[in-house]
Protein backbone atom coordinates (compact mmCIF):
# COMPACT_ATOMS: atom_id res chain seq x y z
CA UNK A 1 0.00 0.00 0.00
CA UNK A 2 1.32 3.20 -1.22
CA UNK A 3 2.86 5.67 1.99
CA UNK A 4 0.76 8.81 2.00
CA UNK A 5 2.45 12.29 2.66
CA UNK A 6 -0.91 12.91 4.17
CA UNK A 7 -0.77 10.75 6.98
CA UNK A 8 1.68 10.83 10.10
CA UNK A 9 4.61 8.85 10.07
CA UNK A 10 3.74 7.69 14.00
CA UNK A 11 -0.16 7.47 15.13
CA UNK A 12 0.80 9.15 18.25
CA UNK A 13 1.45 12.21 15.77
CA UNK A 14 -1.87 12.30 15.03
CA UNK A 15 -3.80 10.88 18.18
CA UNK A 16 -5.66 13.58 19.86
CA UNK A 17 -4.81 13.10 23.86
CA UNK A 18 -7.48 13.90 26.03
CA UNK A 19 -6.37 14.17 29.85
CA UNK A 20 -9.64 13.58 31.84
CA UNK A 21 -10.74 13.85 35.44
CA UNK A 22 -11.16 10.29 37.30
CA UNK A 23 -14.48 9.76 38.94
CA UNK A 24 -14.66 6.38 40.00
CA UNK A 25 -12.42 4.78 42.76
CA UNK A 26 -12.14 4.46 46.77
CA UNK A 27 -14.05 6.98 48.74
CA UNK A 28 -11.35 10.00 49.52
CA UNK A 29 -11.10 11.01 53.47
CA UNK A 30 -12.82 14.12 53.55
CA UNK A 31 -10.05 16.09 53.90
CA UNK A 32 -8.90 14.94 50.87
CA UNK A 33 -8.89 17.42 47.64
CA UNK A 34 -11.49 17.23 45.93
CA UNK A 35 -12.04 16.34 42.15
CA UNK A 36 -12.16 19.51 40.20
CA UNK A 37 -15.34 19.58 38.26
CA UNK A 38 -15.31 18.32 34.46
CA UNK A 39 -15.00 21.38 32.50
CA UNK A 40 -17.62 21.09 29.25
CA UNK A 41 -14.87 22.71 26.77
CA UNK A 42 -12.03 21.05 28.03
CA UNK A 43 -12.96 17.75 28.74
CA UNK A 44 -16.41 16.70 27.27
CA UNK A 45 -16.03 18.50 24.04
CA UNK A 46 -12.72 16.95 22.50
CA UNK A 47 -14.96 13.52 23.14
CA UNK A 48 -17.62 14.38 21.10
CA UNK A 49 -14.94 15.95 18.51
CA UNK A 50 -13.86 12.72 18.08
CA UNK A 51 -16.60 10.17 18.56
CA UNK A 52 -19.68 12.68 17.32
CA UNK A 53 -19.01 15.26 14.78
CA UNK A 54 -18.47 13.35 11.94
CA UNK A 55 -22.32 12.83 11.54
CA UNK A 56 -23.50 15.68 13.61
CA UNK A 57 -21.95 18.49 11.90
CA UNK A 58 -23.34 21.39 10.57
CA UNK A 59 -23.74 19.71 7.29
CA UNK A 60 -24.75 16.40 7.68
CA UNK A 61 -26.73 16.63 10.91
CA UNK A 62 -27.79 13.25 11.55
CA UNK A 63 -31.04 12.56 13.02
CA UNK A 64 -31.56 16.70 12.46
CA UNK A 65 -29.00 16.84 15.42
CA UNK A 66 -26.32 19.66 14.82
CA UNK A 67 -23.81 19.11 17.87
CA UNK A 68 -21.63 21.97 16.94
CA UNK A 69 -22.79 24.44 19.99
CA UNK A 70 -23.35 23.92 23.43
CA UNK A 71 -27.08 25.30 22.48
CA UNK A 72 -27.49 23.08 19.52
CA UNK A 73 -26.40 20.15 21.61
CA UNK A 74 -28.89 20.79 24.23
CA UNK A 75 -31.37 21.97 21.62
CA UNK A 76 -31.26 18.12 20.48
CA UNK A 77 -32.49 16.44 17.53
CA UNK A 78 -36.45 15.47 16.68
CA UNK A 79 -36.32 14.30 20.36
CA UNK A 80 -35.60 17.72 21.53
CA UNK A 81 -32.95 17.92 24.65
CA UNK A 82 -31.48 14.94 25.44
CA UNK A 83 -29.70 15.70 28.45
CA UNK A 84 -31.39 15.84 31.99
CA UNK A 85 -29.19 17.61 34.09
CA UNK A 86 -28.00 16.03 37.35
CA UNK A 87 -29.41 12.66 35.83
CA UNK A 88 -27.52 11.30 33.75
CA UNK A 89 -29.08 7.70 33.51
CA UNK A 90 -32.46 9.67 32.46
CA UNK A 91 -30.53 11.38 29.59
CA UNK A 92 -30.49 10.14 25.94
CA UNK A 93 -27.26 12.04 25.73
CA UNK A 94 -25.28 9.37 28.11
CA UNK A 95 -27.25 6.29 27.37
CA UNK A 96 -27.18 6.35 23.35
CA UNK A 97 -23.25 6.22 23.82
CA UNK A 98 -23.08 3.27 26.64
CA UNK A 99 -25.50 0.94 25.57
CA UNK A 100 -25.30 -2.30 24.13
CA UNK A 101 -28.21 -2.35 22.79
CA UNK A 102 -27.88 -1.76 18.45
CA UNK A 103 -29.39 1.74 18.62
CA UNK A 104 -25.75 3.25 19.86
CA UNK A 105 -24.05 6.20 19.04
CA UNK A 106 -21.48 5.91 17.31
CA UNK A 107 -23.63 3.49 15.07
CA UNK A 108 -21.73 0.05 14.94
CA UNK A 109 -21.28 0.49 11.13
CA UNK A 110 -19.47 3.83 11.69
CA UNK A 111 -16.90 3.26 14.42
CA UNK A 112 -15.86 1.64 17.80
CA UNK A 113 -17.77 2.51 20.82
CA UNK A 114 -16.72 5.47 23.06
CA UNK A 115 -14.36 4.58 25.57
CA UNK A 116 -15.64 3.36 28.81
CA UNK A 117 -13.55 6.38 30.48
CA UNK A 118 -14.85 8.44 28.46
CA UNK A 119 -17.98 7.68 28.75
CA UNK A 120 -17.83 8.47 32.64
CA UNK A 121 -16.36 11.37 31.67
CA UNK A 122 -19.54 12.78 30.04
CA UNK A 123 -21.66 10.85 32.67
CA UNK A 124 -20.06 12.92 35.22
CA UNK A 125 -20.52 16.73 33.52
CA UNK A 126 -24.42 15.53 33.60
CA UNK A 127 -23.94 14.90 37.13
CA UNK A 128 -22.75 17.84 38.01
CA UNK A 129 -25.42 19.51 36.23
CA UNK A 130 -23.98 19.61 32.24
CA UNK A 131 -22.78 22.97 32.94
CA UNK A 132 -21.36 24.93 30.11
CA UNK A 133 -17.70 26.93 31.15
CA UNK A 134 -17.83 30.45 32.39
CA UNK A 135 -17.35 33.02 29.47
CA UNK A 136 -17.86 30.54 26.70
CA UNK A 137 -20.66 31.25 24.45
CA UNK A 138 -23.37 29.08 24.30
CA UNK A 139 -23.03 29.60 20.19
CA UNK A 140 -19.68 28.93 20.40
CA UNK A 141 -18.55 26.21 17.50
CA UNK A 142 -16.83 23.87 19.50
CA UNK A 143 -14.02 23.23 16.45
CA UNK A 144 -13.06 26.52 16.97
CA UNK A 145 -13.20 27.00 20.41
CA UNK A 146 -10.70 23.50 20.87
CA UNK A 147 -8.23 24.67 17.96
CA UNK A 148 -8.12 27.87 19.91
CA UNK A 149 -7.49 26.72 23.33
CA UNK A 150 -4.98 24.05 21.85
CA UNK A 151 -1.14 24.73 22.18
CA UNK A 152 1.43 22.96 20.21
CA UNK A 153 4.89 20.98 21.54
CA UNK A 154 8.24 22.48 21.67
CA UNK A 155 9.82 20.00 18.64
CA UNK A 156 12.34 18.11 20.64
CA UNK A 157 16.14 19.00 20.28
CA UNK A 158 16.53 15.37 18.56
CA UNK A 159 14.36 13.76 16.80
CA UNK A 160 13.47 10.08 17.99
CA UNK A 161 12.55 9.33 14.62
CA UNK A 162 13.15 10.88 11.19
CA UNK A 163 10.82 13.90 9.86
CA UNK A 164 8.89 13.31 6.44
CA UNK A 165 9.98 16.40 4.12
CA UNK A 166 6.65 17.11 2.18
CA UNK A 167 8.05 20.98 1.51
CA UNK A 168 11.28 22.61 1.09
CA UNK A 169 12.71 26.01 -0.38
CA UNK A 170 15.66 27.56 -1.42
CA UNK A 171 16.27 30.71 0.58
CA UNK A 172 16.72 34.00 -1.46
CA UNK A 173 19.89 33.67 -1.78
CA UNK A 174 20.55 30.48 -3.20
CA UNK A 175 22.89 29.89 0.15
CA UNK A 176 20.48 27.57 2.44
CA UNK A 177 17.16 25.06 2.37
CA UNK A 178 14.05 25.71 4.63
CA UNK A 179 12.85 22.35 5.29
CA UNK A 180 9.63 21.61 6.49
CA UNK A 181 9.83 19.10 10.39
CA UNK A 182 7.43 18.66 13.10
CA UNK A 183 5.80 22.01 14.53
CA UNK A 184 8.62 23.85 12.95
CA UNK A 185 11.07 24.91 10.11
CA UNK A 186 14.76 23.59 9.58
CA UNK A 187 17.38 25.73 8.01
CA UNK A 188 19.94 24.15 6.80
CA UNK A 189 23.44 25.68 5.05
CA UNK A 190 23.65 23.53 1.56
CA UNK A 191 27.57 23.93 1.71
CA UNK A 192 27.86 22.03 5.21
CA UNK A 193 24.40 20.15 5.69
CA UNK A 194 24.76 22.06 8.73
CA UNK A 195 22.06 23.06 10.76
CA UNK A 196 21.28 26.77 11.74
CA UNK A 197 17.95 27.74 12.31
CA UNK A 198 15.03 26.45 13.92
CA UNK A 199 11.31 27.86 13.43
CA UNK A 200 9.02 27.14 15.50
CA UNK A 201 5.30 26.46 14.06
CA UNK A 202 1.58 25.80 15.23
CA UNK A 203 1.43 23.50 11.87
CA UNK A 204 2.44 20.26 12.75
CA UNK A 205 3.76 19.94 9.31
CA UNK A 206 4.24 22.36 6.48
CA UNK A 207 3.18 21.42 2.89
CA UNK A 208 4.41 24.64 1.07
CA UNK A 209 6.71 26.90 1.34
CA UNK A 210 7.07 30.15 -0.84
CA UNK A 211 9.33 33.03 -0.63
CA UNK A 212 7.49 36.62 -1.02
CA UNK A 213 10.08 39.15 -3.16
CA UNK A 214 10.96 40.87 0.33
CA UNK A 215 11.90 37.95 1.54
CA UNK A 216 9.42 36.73 4.08
CA UNK A 217 8.52 33.35 3.95
CA UNK A 218 4.94 31.97 3.37
CA UNK A 219 3.89 28.51 4.46
CA UNK A 220 0.73 26.60 4.07
CA UNK A 221 0.34 23.77 6.39
CA UNK A 222 -1.68 22.22 9.66
CA UNK A 223 -1.96 19.22 11.81
CA UNK A 224 -3.74 16.44 9.82
CA UNK A 225 -7.63 16.08 10.52
CA UNK A 226 -7.44 19.12 13.39
CA UNK A 227 -6.49 22.37 11.70
CA UNK A 228 -4.84 23.70 8.12
CA UNK A 229 -3.41 27.56 7.93
CA UNK A 230 -0.79 29.69 5.79
CA UNK A 231 1.58 32.04 8.23
CA UNK A 232 4.07 34.10 7.31
CA UNK A 233 6.78 34.75 8.76
CA UNK A 234 9.99 36.88 9.14
CA UNK A 235 13.05 34.61 9.24
CA UNK A 236 15.49 37.34 9.47
CA UNK A 237 14.49 38.30 13.16
CA UNK A 238 16.02 37.30 15.75
CA UNK A 239 16.17 34.60 17.88
CA UNK A 240 17.93 33.18 21.10
CA UNK A 241 20.83 31.11 20.71
CA UNK A 242 21.16 27.05 21.19
CA UNK A 243 24.44 25.98 20.91
CA UNK A 244 25.49 26.37 17.58
CA UNK A 245 21.82 26.93 16.47
CA UNK A 246 19.04 29.86 16.35
CA UNK A 247 16.02 29.28 17.52
CA UNK A 248 13.18 32.01 16.38
CA UNK A 249 9.62 31.37 17.96
CA UNK A 250 7.13 31.41 15.19
CA UNK A 251 4.17 30.83 17.38
CA UNK A 252 4.14 33.38 19.63
CA UNK A 253 7.08 36.05 18.53
CA UNK A 254 5.21 38.35 16.26
CA UNK A 255 8.37 39.80 15.21
CA UNK A 256 8.54 36.33 13.79
CA UNK A 257 5.23 35.41 12.72
CA UNK A 258 4.66 38.54 11.04
CA UNK A 259 1.11 37.50 9.50
CA UNK A 260 -1.91 34.82 9.74
CA UNK A 261 -3.97 34.62 6.90
CA UNK A 262 -6.28 32.00 7.59
CA UNK A 263 -6.75 28.70 8.78
CA UNK A 264 -9.77 26.09 8.11
CA UNK A 265 -10.35 22.74 10.05
CA UNK A 266 -7.97 20.56 8.18
CA UNK A 267 -4.55 20.67 6.17
CA UNK A 268 -3.65 23.21 3.84
CA UNK A 269 -1.93 21.37 1.25
CA UNK A 270 -0.51 23.84 -1.78
CA UNK A 271 0.56 27.50 -1.88
CA UNK A 272 1.27 29.15 -4.90
CA UNK A 273 2.75 32.92 -5.64
CA UNK A 274 2.92 35.13 -8.79
CA UNK A 275 7.05 36.00 -9.45
CA UNK A 276 5.82 39.54 -8.76
CA UNK A 277 4.09 38.37 -5.34
CA UNK A 278 1.03 40.47 -5.81
CA UNK A 279 -1.40 37.17 -6.13
CA UNK A 280 -1.34 34.31 -3.71
CA UNK A 281 -3.18 30.77 -3.77
CA UNK A 282 -3.92 28.09 -1.07
CA UNK A 283 -5.38 24.75 -1.22
CA UNK A 284 -6.15 21.83 0.89
CA UNK A 285 -8.68 19.17 2.65
CA UNK A 286 -11.70 21.58 2.08
CA UNK A 287 -11.51 21.14 -1.79
CA UNK A 288 -11.42 24.70 -1.43
CA UNK A 289 -8.83 27.40 -2.88
CA UNK A 290 -8.71 30.58 -1.22
CA UNK A 291 -6.89 33.80 -3.15
CA UNK A 292 -5.64 36.48 -1.98
CA UNK A 293 -4.03 39.93 -3.70
CA UNK A 294 -1.05 40.79 -1.83
CA UNK A 295 -0.50 44.15 -4.19
CA UNK A 296 -0.31 46.32 -0.73
CA UNK A 297 1.95 44.06 1.31
CA UNK A 298 0.81 41.14 2.93
CA UNK A 299 0.03 43.06 5.85
CA UNK A 300 -3.16 44.15 4.20
CA UNK A 301 -3.72 40.68 2.00
CA UNK A 302 -7.48 40.61 1.15
CA UNK A 303 -8.62 37.70 0.15
CA UNK A 304 -10.60 37.94 -2.92
CA UNK A 305 -12.12 34.69 -4.06
CA UNK A 306 -12.80 31.30 -2.67
CA UNK A 307 -12.80 29.31 -5.20
CA UNK A 308 -14.38 25.48 -4.98
CA UNK A 309 -13.87 23.74 -8.35
CA UNK A 310 -12.92 20.06 -7.15
CA UNK A 311 -15.07 17.31 -5.72
CA UNK A 312 -12.16 16.49 -3.26
CA UNK A 313 -9.02 17.49 -1.78
CA UNK A 314 -7.11 20.25 -3.88
CA UNK A 315 -3.31 18.64 -3.49
CA UNK A 316 -1.60 21.03 -5.79
CA UNK A 317 -1.60 24.41 -7.03
CA UNK A 318 -0.17 27.07 -9.34
CA UNK A 319 -0.64 30.65 -10.78
CA UNK A 320 0.27 31.93 -14.14
CA UNK A 321 2.60 34.45 -13.88
CA UNK A 322 0.35 37.19 -15.07
CA UNK A 323 -1.96 36.20 -12.53
CA UNK A 324 -5.01 35.52 -14.47
CA UNK A 325 -5.24 31.96 -14.09
CA UNK A 326 -5.21 29.41 -11.14
CA UNK A 327 -4.29 25.88 -12.15
CA UNK A 328 -5.35 23.15 -9.25
CA UNK A 329 -4.62 19.24 -8.68
CA UNK A 330 -7.08 17.50 -7.45
CA UNK A 331 -7.93 13.86 -5.62
CA UNK A 332 -11.09 13.25 -7.67
CA UNK A 333 -8.52 12.83 -10.42
CA UNK A 334 -8.78 15.89 -12.34
CA UNK A 335 -6.39 19.00 -13.29
CA UNK A 336 -8.56 22.39 -13.30
CA UNK A 337 -8.29 26.07 -14.59
CA UNK A 338 -9.88 28.45 -13.00
CA UNK A 339 -9.88 32.05 -14.33
CA UNK A 340 -9.64 34.39 -11.54
CA UNK A 341 -10.71 37.39 -13.56
CA UNK A 342 -14.04 35.83 -14.63
CA UNK A 343 -13.96 33.80 -11.80
CA UNK A 344 -15.09 30.75 -13.48
CA UNK A 345 -13.74 27.21 -14.39
CA UNK A 346 -12.55 27.53 -17.81
CA UNK A 347 -11.02 24.13 -18.31
CA UNK A 348 -11.69 20.31 -16.60
CA UNK A 349 -8.21 18.12 -17.13
CA UNK A 350 -9.45 14.35 -16.52
CA UNK A 351 -7.01 12.01 -18.70
CA UNK A 352 -4.94 10.84 -15.58
CA UNK A 353 -7.63 9.31 -14.42
CA UNK A 354 -6.12 8.90 -11.03
CA UNK A 355 -5.37 11.03 -8.62
CA UNK A 356 -3.53 13.90 -9.39
CA UNK A 357 -0.78 15.05 -7.29
CA UNK A 358 0.64 18.63 -8.63
CA UNK A 359 0.35 21.09 -11.49
CA UNK A 360 2.92 23.61 -12.79
CA UNK A 361 2.01 26.09 -15.97
CA UNK A 362 4.30 27.88 -18.29
CA UNK A 363 4.89 31.37 -17.48
CA UNK A 364 3.08 32.56 -20.00
CA UNK A 365 -0.29 30.48 -19.15
CA UNK A 366 0.41 28.63 -22.46
CA UNK A 367 0.34 25.14 -21.63
CA UNK A 368 -0.20 23.51 -18.69
CA UNK A 369 1.62 20.32 -16.66
CA UNK A 370 0.18 17.24 -14.44
CA UNK A 371 1.69 14.39 -12.47
CA UNK A 372 0.07 11.59 -10.34
CA UNK A 373 -0.71 8.37 -9.30
CA UNK A 374 -0.68 7.04 -12.80
CA UNK A 375 3.03 7.74 -12.98
CA UNK A 376 2.89 9.94 -16.13
CA UNK A 377 3.94 13.63 -16.79
CA UNK A 378 1.19 15.24 -19.07
CA UNK A 379 1.07 18.51 -20.86
CA UNK A 380 -2.05 20.26 -21.98
CA UNK A 381 -3.71 23.17 -23.32
CA UNK A 382 -5.17 25.45 -20.51
CA UNK A 383 -7.49 26.77 -22.37
CA UNK A 384 -10.23 25.54 -24.79
CA UNK A 385 -10.98 22.08 -24.50
CA UNK A 386 -8.03 21.59 -22.87
CA UNK A 387 -7.14 18.40 -25.08
CA UNK A 388 -3.78 16.41 -23.90
CA UNK A 389 -0.94 17.50 -26.13
CA UNK A 390 1.56 15.10 -24.88
CA UNK A 391 2.39 12.63 -22.21
CA UNK A 392 5.79 10.83 -21.12
CA UNK A 393 6.27 7.77 -18.58
CA UNK A 394 10.10 8.02 -17.30
CA UNK A 395 8.80 7.18 -13.47
CA UNK A 396 8.52 4.22 -12.25
CA UNK A 397 5.88 4.60 -9.30
CA UNK A 398 3.45 8.03 -8.37
CA UNK A 399 4.74 11.11 -9.03
CA UNK A 400 4.23 13.70 -6.19
CA UNK A 401 5.46 17.01 -7.69
CA UNK A 402 6.34 19.08 -10.62
CA UNK A 403 8.03 22.63 -10.76
CA UNK A 404 9.39 24.91 -13.16
CA UNK A 405 12.64 26.16 -13.17
CA UNK A 406 12.25 30.42 -12.64
CA UNK A 407 15.17 31.05 -15.47
CA UNK A 408 15.40 28.53 -18.11
CA UNK A 409 12.64 26.01 -19.85
CA UNK A 410 13.37 23.05 -17.38
CA UNK A 411 10.97 20.87 -15.43
CA UNK A 412 11.45 19.00 -12.35
CA UNK A 413 9.43 16.25 -11.13
CA UNK A 414 9.62 14.16 -7.81
CA UNK A 415 8.22 10.46 -7.01
CA UNK A 416 7.67 7.47 -5.39
CA UNK A 417 10.54 5.21 -7.60
CA UNK A 418 12.84 7.84 -5.16
CA UNK A 419 14.31 9.57 -7.94
CA UNK A 420 13.93 14.03 -9.33
CA UNK A 421 13.96 13.97 -12.85
CA UNK A 422 14.10 17.02 -15.02
CA UNK A 423 12.04 17.81 -18.09
CA UNK A 424 12.06 19.84 -21.33
CA UNK A 425 8.64 21.49 -20.99
CA UNK A 426 8.13 22.00 -25.07
CA UNK A 427 9.00 18.41 -25.66
CA UNK A 428 8.23 16.39 -22.12
CA UNK A 429 11.79 14.88 -23.36
CA UNK A 430 13.30 12.98 -19.99
CA UNK A 431 16.37 14.47 -19.11
CA UNK A 432 18.66 13.47 -16.46
CA UNK A 433 17.86 11.33 -13.47
CA UNK A 434 18.80 12.57 -10.05
CA UNK A 435 19.86 9.73 -7.84
CA UNK A 436 21.09 9.91 -3.96
CA UNK A 437 17.75 9.75 -2.02
CA UNK A 438 16.84 6.20 -0.69
CA UNK A 439 12.91 6.52 0.04
CA UNK A 440 9.91 8.04 -1.43
CA UNK A 441 10.49 11.66 -2.97
CA UNK A 442 7.46 13.89 -2.29
CA UNK A 443 9.02 17.66 -2.76
CA UNK A 444 11.18 19.36 -4.93
CA UNK A 445 12.07 23.01 -5.64
CA UNK A 446 14.67 25.33 -8.03
CA UNK A 447 16.94 27.52 -6.49
CA UNK A 448 16.07 30.94 -7.64
CA UNK A 449 18.77 31.17 -9.98
CA UNK A 450 17.84 28.11 -11.47
CA UNK A 451 20.86 26.74 -11.35
CA UNK A 452 20.05 23.70 -8.51
CA UNK A 453 17.81 21.53 -7.43
CA UNK A 454 16.60 20.05 -4.49
CA UNK A 455 14.33 17.11 -3.76
CA UNK A 456 13.44 15.55 -0.26
CA UNK A 457 11.70 12.21 0.82
CA UNK A 458 9.96 10.39 3.50
CA UNK A 459 12.95 8.67 5.52
CA UNK A 460 14.09 13.11 6.30
CA UNK A 461 16.87 12.90 3.72
CA UNK A 462 16.86 15.85 1.56
CA UNK A 463 19.59 16.32 -1.52
CA UNK A 464 20.70 18.90 -3.83
CA UNK A 465 22.20 19.02 -7.05
CA UNK A 466 23.14 20.93 -9.67
CA UNK A 467 21.24 21.58 -12.65
CA UNK A 468 23.54 21.32 -15.80
CA UNK A 469 25.48 18.15 -15.16
CA UNK A 470 23.31 16.39 -12.66
CA UNK A 471 25.68 16.52 -10.17
CA UNK A 472 25.16 15.67 -6.22
CA UNK A 473 26.26 18.83 -4.37
CA UNK A 474 25.35 17.67 -0.86
CA UNK A 475 23.04 15.16 0.73
CA UNK A 476 22.03 15.09 4.38
CA UNK A 477 18.86 14.31 6.61
CA UNK A 478 17.12 16.78 7.68
CA UNK A 479 15.56 15.73 10.95
CA UNK A 480 17.92 17.46 14.35
CA UNK A 481 19.75 15.26 16.03
CA UNK A 482 18.87 12.28 14.36
CA UNK A 483 20.82 9.82 14.28
CA UNK A 484 20.60 7.51 10.80
CA UNK A 485 21.48 3.86 11.48
CA UNK A 486 24.01 2.10 9.31
CA UNK A 487 22.01 -1.07 7.88
CA UNK A 488 23.20 -4.02 10.03
CA UNK A 489 25.89 -6.60 7.48
CA UNK A 490 24.79 -9.63 6.37
CA UNK A 491 26.28 -12.86 8.09
CA UNK A 492 28.72 -15.12 5.60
Amino acid sequence: MLRSRFTPRASAARVLVLVVVSVFGAAQPASAQQPKPVSFINDVAPILKENCLACHDAKKKSGKYDMTTYDKIRAGGANGDPVAPGKPDASEFHALIVTTEQRRMPPRDKGEAVPKDKAAVIEQWIKEGAKLDAGLDPKADLVKELRVRWKPPVPPKAYPFATIVNALAFTPDGKHLVVGGHHELTVWEIATGKLVKRVYTRAERAYGLEFLPDGKLVVAGGRPGQEGDVRVYDLKAKGKTEGDVEVLDGVNDQAVLVKHLFDVEDSVLCLAITPDGKTLAAGGCDRAVRVFDLSEGVDKAKLTQTVENHADWVLGCALSADGKYLVTAGRDKTAKVWDLKAKESVVTFPEHQNIVYAVAVKADGSAGFSVGADKQVRTWKPNGEGKQVKNAGGHGDDVFKIVANPKQPLLATSSADKTVRLWNPDTLAAGKSLAGLTDYVYTVAFSPDGERVAGGSYDGSVAVWTVKDGALVKAFNASPGFVTKEPEQKKK
